[in-house]
């Protein structure tokens, strides 16, 4: 029973908090309304816990729990996943514009020296 409770709060602070997050543009509407069903199905389970029996009946795992738990498995996984692919794009990015940052200031500090030369030719030349 205490479980229950714990599970309901939890799961509706976790609701409230991906609002939250994709108000403030931290979360795309998508994994919000990703997080939102994650979190309405763990109410849903803290709520009925029998209903995970018939889901394992009808995929053929056996018990409720160890549907829900291959669920969570196959969920962490995919998030897992998609957090790696994240990841992957954000050093890309940040190594082609520590490359660019790179080539500017090569490219400003030839301009200074030769605009120091150029100045220190002109006045020998004077």
């Amino acid at each position: 029973m205490i479980y229950q409770l714990i599970a309901i709060i939890l799961g509706i602070l976790a609701i409230i908090l991906s609002i939250l997050r994709f108000r403030d543009g931290k979360m795309s509407l998508g994994m919000m309304a990703v997080w939102i069903i994650i979190w309405v199905v763990v109410i849903f389970i803290a709520i009925d816990p029998n209903s995970t029996n018939f889901l394992a009946i009808y995929t053929g795992i056996g018990r409720g729990l160890d549907f829900v738990l291959i669920i969570g498995l196959l969920l962490s996984f995919y998030l897992i996943f998609k957090m790696y692919n994240k990841i992957e794009t954000v050093e890309e990015e940040l190594t082609e514009l520590v490359r660019e940052l790179a080539l500017a200031r090569k490219t400003g500090e030839d301009r200074e020296k030769e605009d120091k030369r150029k100045s220190n030719s002109d006045q020998i030349s004077k």
